[in-house]
Formats: C-alpha cells, sequence, structure tokens
C-alpha cells in the first residue's frame, strides 16, 4: 500500500472508526514521535502530555488498562516506551473483528487508495490516526481517566473537534465510532454527518455483536462506485440492518 495522506478533495467520503483491542506486535522504521501522521501537528502537545503521564505511571496498571497478566506485562512496556518505538501503518497494527472484515490486504487498488483518502481512527493515545499513519503498540482506551488529566474522551475533545472538523468540511461523513470515541468529538453542525447504529430483526440496536457487519460495511463503502448515501443504502446483511441519522 501507498503512504498517501487523506486528500482535502471537496466533497470526498470520511469513515470515522474506533481503534482495535488487539493490536499488532513489532513493527520497524521510521521511529514514532508525537508530531508523526496526519493530525501530528495538531497534536503533536496532547500526544506528549499523555506519554508523559503513562511514563510517570510505568505504562499504567490493570485498572487504567483493562488487562493483566501477560497481556499487563507487555501493555506496561509499550506504553512505557512510545517515543522511538518500531511503528506500523494503521491498518496493519490494528486488529480484531471490524479490521479482519475489513480486510485491507484484499481491497482493489481504488478501495486502498479511497481507505488512504477517507479513513480516520479514533484513539486515546494519539487522538486521531489516518489509515497509513506509522504507529507503535499501545494499550489505550479513549473511556480511561489519567490522573490529572481525567477521563481522555472529554479531555480530548477541544483539541480532537478542531483538528478533525476543519478537515471533514464537504464530506460525506460516515460515523461508525462507539460511543466511548463519540463523547471525544463535537461535530460542527454543517458538516454532512451520517452516524450509523446497527440493528437486529427485532428492531433493537446492536454493538459489540455487529462488529464483523461494521468491517463489512466499511469494506462496502470502498468498494463501491455509488456516491457514500447510495452506497449505504444499498449495503445488505442477512443479520443487521442500519439505522442512519
Amino acid at each position: 500500500m501507498s503512504t498517501s495522506k487523506p486528500s482535502r478533495t471537496t466533497g470526498g467520503l470520511a469513515i470515522l472508526l474506533p481503534p482495535s483491542e488487539g493490536k499488532a506486535t513489532g513493527g520497524s522504521s521510521p521511529k514514532w514521535s508525537v508530531g508523526s501522521g496526519n493530525f501530528g501537528r495538531q497534536l503533536g502537545p496532547s500526544r506528549r502530555a499523555i506519554v508523559e503521564h503513562l511514563n510517570a505511571l510505568n505504562g499504567g496498571d490493570s485498572r487504567l488498562l483493562g488487562v493483566s497478566g501477560a497481556h499487563l506485562d507487555r501493555a506496561r512496556d509499550a506504553n512505557s516506551h512510545l517515543i522511538g518505538a518500531p511503528t506500523r501503518p494503521a491498518w496493519q497494527r490494528y486488529t480484531g473483528v471490524v479490521w479482519d472484515h475489513l480486510d485491507p490486504t484484499t481491497l482493489s487498488h481504488s478501495a486502498r487508495v479511497r481507505a488512504e483518502e477517507s479513513i480516520i481512527v479514533f484513539s486515546g493515545l494519539l487522538g486521531l490516526v489516518g489509515f497509513t499513519d506509522r504507529i507503535p503498540d499501545y494499550k489505550l482506551k479513549m473511556g480511561a481517566s489519567l490522573p490529572e488529566i481525567g477521563k481522555l474522551s472529554t479531555w480530548w475533545r477541544p483539541m480532537l473537534s478542531a483538528a478533525l472538523n476543519s478537515w471533514l468540511q464537504h464530506r460525506v461523513v460516515i460515523d461508525l465510532l462507539a460511543q466511548e470515541q463519540r463523547h471525544a468529538w463535537l461535530p460542527d453542525q454543517n458538516l454532512h454527518h451520517r452516524a450509523v447504529t446497527f440493528v437486529n430483526d427485532t428492531g433493537r440496536p446492536v454493538g459489540h455483536d455487529a462488529k464483523a457487519a461494521k468491517g463489512l460495511l466499511v469494506r462496502h463503502l470502498l468498494e463501491s462506485k455509488d456516491a457514500p448515501e447510495k452506497a449505504l443504502a444499498t449495503w445488505k446483511h442477512p443479520q443487521f440492518t442500519i439505522d442512519v441519522s
């Protein structure tokens, strides 16, 4: 895959995604710095503040990180050595059900280009991440609370909203975030914003169970030659429908 930056072309698509709990290990150069990636210039100082807090906490404990045993050991080690850590592109770093069903490695060339131009991931550590941004291994949920900072979603909201709303102008925004990430962003009222909720055959909204469907929907949006609104309307799944608000 290429490493082109997200496009700012008028009339484009934007797909907002949560990160995955699981992340691939390892990586290579370039090493990570707080100013890395498409949003590094705007969000670098905020990232540095979080890195410093994690260093003071030796990477965090089980309560902060939500894991234990060997998973906690790995998370603490990663969180304690972020500056200069080896990196992977975000599409390779993030694993899990959504990303497995999006299956970036098998996208057509045009869909890969569209992914690079449109996908933005919300991150407790990084704030905003582009599809090809090179990022380190880490463990930190947007809903976590750090001493002196408080809940990260609340703390991130003004910086993240300022950076993201500017980038989203004149795009059709497909919002596939969980509530944890939505709390970190205050959308401009003039955005073409479509928040998507997955609904089962009883008409009730579902979250975790629809992760695979979320990945398939993203893939459909990227591969479709239709406009985003029409692509949403034509998506089919045997178990879920979508509610767009």
